[in-house]
């Protein structure tokens, strides 16, 4: 079974500063809840992230312990969207579209992450009680950084 979490924020900013941002791997430890020790792994991680490109990172998102995850990114359309798809990691599946859509009041960032938790059945179980809800408080955090980023002048 798989699961899908979309999100959606209108920041005050214009794409290409947005762009930038969003499209820096190292920039992602920023968006990231700080008990989660995320930390890229990778030997060289460019400033900007290409169709292609393997990112590896460990993180602790559940009980502190540390995970190995390999990311691919998939897709990327400049100042418009990129897919990181999960090579190696704890999901069966993780498929996360990051789009930017300009609009007269802003940038309007959307997320749609398509995942599926191990362990079948288990693992839908496991997604009721802890992975839908932590995933929800990791997107969370990342809305109140990038509000005080963007929106907060």
């Amino acid at each position: 079974m798989f699961y899908q979490l979309k999100r959606e924020q209108l920041l005050q900013t214009d794409v290409e500063t947005l762009w930038d941002f969003i499209s820096s791997p190292e920039n992602l430890k920023k968006i990231t809840p700080k008990y989660m020790g995320f930390d890229i792994t990778s030997d060289e991680v460019p400033g900007k992230m290409y169709q292609g490109m393997m990112i590896s990172y460990k993180v602790s998102p559940f009980l502190g312990i540390k995970s190995d995850w390999l990311t691919e990114i998939t897709h990327v359309v400049d100042k418009q969207y990129f897919v990181d798809e999960q090579r190696v990691g704890p999901y069966v599946l993780w498929h996360h579209q990051h789009i930017l859509t300009p609009t007269t009041n802003g940038i309007l960032m959307r997320d749609i992450v398509t995942y599926a938790p191990p362990f079948g059945f288990l693992g839908s179980i496991a997604n009721a009680l802890i992975i839908k809800k932590k995933l929800i408080e990791i997107f969370d955090y990342r809305y109140e950084v990038l509000e005080k980023m963007f929106n907060e002048k």
